[in-house]
């Protein structure tokens, strides 16, 4: 008995000449954008990269060696057109770019659901839409396929006009490696509401608040910014090495009985139970779009608000300590 509760696939699962026999436009070349180009193309995939003429990443993408056109252009001539592309610009280029030249009954793919989720478009009826989305930051896509590994990956199926929707997912989804660890079958509302759940729940909010709070109570208390960095910043990454490779149970069996110890005795009054009515709001906000209608709504309100936000975050002493640490420590790791 499988220990998942999702369908999981594999390698064995997938026909990978699917995504072999047909062109791969990807609208956008960032992080994910140019793992996903990459990969796609070391595993036998015609691809092609829609850009603006504008586009910063225009040169990167050309270097990388790929013909690069306008969205319109790409769009046209593809199969696959896949939208990695930021979800707050992904309706505007659908609507203006891609709805009138996508080929009648090809595949409009995303990594992320969110556009779909939210109904920010509305994919034409005839097209197969679906997502493929790996489990990693876009360097680590590229890294772990490289290394003759592959990122665990997700796929979820909106639009399925042909009938082939999940075959061609599945198909994607091994060019980029995902077949070689895992890929789970999921729903565009689940990957979606339980992505932005988590970075808002635990790991682009509250853990670096927590992070910042720990540091400045040192600090506060006397102690020099660098060890105040090094304990409360720094070995983040020691303690979260462990728990990715052995679990929360086995980074506690990495570590000495004082820190356990301490860990169980400080846990609950650092983070009490009521976090978790904290956490169902947020939950709440996600699940009825409040989140994304304060995030899009008006002028983009919440884009907005975001260049006075990331600069009074990067205003921090500890930005300065950590950016001193680190060249410290990553000079003598090469």
């Amino acid at each position: 008995m499988s220990p998942f509760s999702m369908p999981l696939y594999t390698d064995k699962d997938c026909d990978l000449s699917l995504i072999q026999n047909g062109v791969v436009a990807l609208i956008g070349y960032g992080s994910q954008g140019r793992s996903h180009a990459l990969n796609l193309k070391d595993s036998g995939v015609n691809v092609v990269v829609g850009l603006r003429a504008d586009s910063s990443t225009r040169a990167q993408a050309q270097s990388d060696g790929f013909k690069v056109m306008e969205p319109a252009i790409a769009a046209a001539q593809a199969d696959v057109v896949m939208m990695l592309t930021p979800d707050e610009n992904q309706p505007e280029i659908y609507r203006d770019h891609l709805a009138a030249n996508i080929k009648q009954g090809a595949v409009l793919g995303f990594a992320h659901g969110l556009a779909i989720h939210y109904g920010l478009l509305k994919p034409r009826a005839d097209l197969d839409v679906f997502m493929v989305a790996p489990k990693a930051i876009g360097p680590a896509v590229r890294a772990e396929y490289v290394a003759g590994r592959g990122p665990a990956g997700l796929i979820a199926i909106h639009q399925n006009a042909s009938g082939r929707a999940r075959d061609l997912a599945l198909s994607y989804a091994a060019a980029l490696g995902c077949g070689r660890t895992g890929i789970f079958e999921t729903s565009f509302k689940i990957e979606c509401e339980g992505d932005l759940f988590g970075e808002q729940a635990v790991l682009c909010g509250p853990l670096p608040r927590l992070i910042t709070a720990a540091y400045e109570t040192l600090v506060e208390a006397g102690y020099p910014p660098e060890i105040a960095y090094f304990e409360c910043v720094h070995e983040v990454k020691l303690v979260v090495d462990l728990i990715y490779a052995r679990g929360i149970a086995g980074m506690r069996d990495m570590i000495s009985n004082t820190a356990e110890f301490g860990a169980y005795r400080a846990e609950e009054r650092i983070i009490p139970p009521s976090v978790k009515a904290a956490m169902k709001t947020i939950l709440d906000e996600i699940q009825s779009g409040a989140f994304v209608k304060d995030f899009l709504g008006g002028n983009k309100e919440g884009l907005a608000r975001l260049p006075d936000l990331r600069v009074r975050a990067a205003a921090h002493p500890m930005e300065d300590v950590g950016a001193a640490i680190r060249k410290l420590v990553l000079k003598s790791a090469s």
